[in-house]
């Protein structure tokens, strides 16, 4: 596996080494002692799957109750996944990273605590599996608007599709001034 750390501190592209022929191919998603070696000592503890149609987009989410790290993958289709540093004393607070990711590119992204995370079908579909570092946890998660003028992300499409919770959520300096941002700290 090659494993880049991006700008973000903590956050990874993690590209796996693919063996292919004619019949299709194997390859290793996760490795403990891989992932350790390049600096992430990772327990996984539970794996959630999620499918989209054409025009979604779901995100910047993130829990801060039990803050949890999660390794995305595409399954089946094409995704543009954003993860935005959302850690206060953060020299890149408010900063983000994109990344085309697909079934056939096979990458994947390791999202730390203190990041909120989204993503936005590219084709007709996306299937996205994640790997959690804790349980997930309802009442400690919150998302924040996926396109706040602070962060000024640039998505690919321009009138997605969003959850009414998407359409309700924090702005970026909303979150910041909340009691519960304080928890993720470098």
């Amino acid at each position: 596996m090659e494993f880049r750390e991006t700008k973000l501190k903590g956050l990874y592209i993690i590209q796996p080494d693919v063996k292919g022929d004619e019949r299709g191919f194997f390859m290793e998603v996760f490795r403990k002692d891989v992932f350790k070696e390049n600096g992430l000592d990772l327990n996984f503890v539970q794996t959630n799957h999620s499918r989209s149609g054409v025009g979604v987009l779901r995100g910047l989410h993130f829990q801060y109750d039990k803050p949890l790290g999660k390794l995305i993958r595409i399954i089946n289709g094409d995704a543009f996944v954003v993860a935005v540093d959302i850690r206060k004393n953060s020299p890149t607070l408010g900063q983000w990273v994109k990344e085309d990711m697909s079934a056939e590119n096979k990458t994947l992204m390791y999202v730390p605590e203190g990041f909120a995370s989204g993503f936005c079908v590219l084709g007709d579909v996306a299937e996205v599996e994640y790997q959690y570092t804790t349980t997930y946890n309802p009442k400690g998660e919150s998302n924040i608007l996926w396109n706040d003028s602070v962060l000024d992300i640039n998505w690919p499409i321009k009138n997605p599709i969003i959850s009414d919770r998407d359409k309700d959520a924090n702005s970026f300096n909303g979150w910041l001034d909340k009691p519960e941002s304080d928890i993720f700290k470098l």
